[in-house]
């Protein structure tokens, strides 16, 4: 540690990301990536751009990009913000609207991601236990709190909530900023964008890296009310005015417009994700009931450790997290059919 470091850092534990491993042959179910390429049009748009025009500024009010988001969620631009990622939008979150007298109420077991941000900024947080079946239920939330941030689909579980749930959350804290984190939602879950009309305490967060494919070019936004919005556009301004480039808003931008695309390698995923839990059960695995782009996964009579040092000796790489509760589990993106099947081929020589 260094003794130029301010106090602040010295209390931070960073979060940790998957391994991002080279070696050969490997099949890399550990990172949540989508096994497919983006949309052939967000990469005419993103090579276009790459030209002359990158020695000027980008537009720093996003306003392409944000006007894709609107058409793509039926809102008006000044509902839609937009950063470099949704870490970063989440950050910026975390800082305009989060920070309350009273804590902040979380998952026990969700997005690691949610205490780092809480240690950088000061805010209290209160972290309600997942039920014994690794669910959110909203009645716990029935609390006295400053604001509360649910992943929906949660992650590492996969375990969504409808609609009606988030809804009656909504409800009984209307003085309470309630953000909804969206990364998963396109593989099966509800997007709570839908209640944005008659809420206006509601913050939904999405990114492009998932169902999008575009995890290598960072891009995030939030949808909300106008006056949610404006909270996070003060503290971006006043952090970064030109957090997204050229070439990023117009991947971004075709990505968004192109869901015929998005829809077609969702589904692909959803089909591959209902085989392997087949198969990882037939094993004997317990598998959680998922509707991200990974699953979640434990076997009675195997350390969750062991399984996942097993699978790397054989290339192929699963998140395991040290954890309380789920220490035992593995979670394993959804790879291409052909990834999914060597995975089960090599746990029956595991398990065997």
């Amino acid at each position: 540690m260094s003794k130029f470091w301010s106090e602040v850092v010295h209390g931070l534990t960073p979060y940790t990301p998957g391994e991002q491993v080279q070696m050969p042959g490997l099949i890399k179910l550990n990172t949540n990536e989508n096994p497919y390429g983006p949309s052939p049009k967000a990469l005419a748009a993103m090579h276009e751009a790459a030209g002359d025009g990158l020695r000027k500024y980008s537009d720093p009010s996003n306003a392409a990009l944000k006007d894709a988001v609107a058409r793509r969620f039926g809102l008006t631009r000044e509902q839609v913000f937009v950063g470099n990622s949704s870490d970063e939008v989440l950050a910026h979150t975390f800082h305009a609207l989060l920070k309350h007298e009273l804590p902040l109420l979380a998952p026990d077991i969700s997005y690691s991601f949610y205490p780092t941000y809480c240690s950088l900024y000061g805010i209290e947080c209160v972290q309600v236990p997942l039920n014994e079946r690794f669910e959110i239920d909203v009645k716990d939330y029935d609390r006295p709190c400053g604001a509360i941030i649910l992943a929906n689909p949660n992650a590492p579980t996969g375990i969504a909530l409808s609609l009606a749930q988030i809804e009656a959350l909504l409800k009984a804290h209307p003085e309470q900023p309630v953000v909804i984190d969206e990364a998963y939602v396109d593989f099966g879950g509800e997007s709570a964008a839908a209640l944005l009309g008659r809420y206006d305490n509601l913050l939904v967060v999405q990114t492009l890296s998932k169902s999008r494919s575009l995890a290598g070019l960072r891009v995030g936004f939030a949808l909300g009310h106008p006056d949610l919005i404006a909270g996070l556009e003060r503290v971006k301004n006043s952090f970064n005015c030109y957090p997204l480039g050229q070439v990023q808003q117009a991947g971004a931008v075709a990505a968004l417009d192109d869901q015929a695309y998005t829809e077609q390698t969702s589904q692909a995923i959803i089909a591959t994700r209902a085989w392997l839990a087949a198969q990882m059960q037939a094993l004997g695995f317990e598998v959680l009931p998922s509707q991200a782009n990974f699953i979640f996964t434990r076997h009675p009579q195997r350390d969750g450790a062991a399984l996942a040092a097993a699978l790397r000796e054989r290339a192929i790489l699963v998140r395991h997290f040290k954890a309380p509760r789920i220490d035992q589990f593995l979670r394993i993106s959804i790879g291409t059919d052909e990834e999914c099947g060597k995975l089960v081929d090599a746990l029956k020589q595991i398990l065997a």
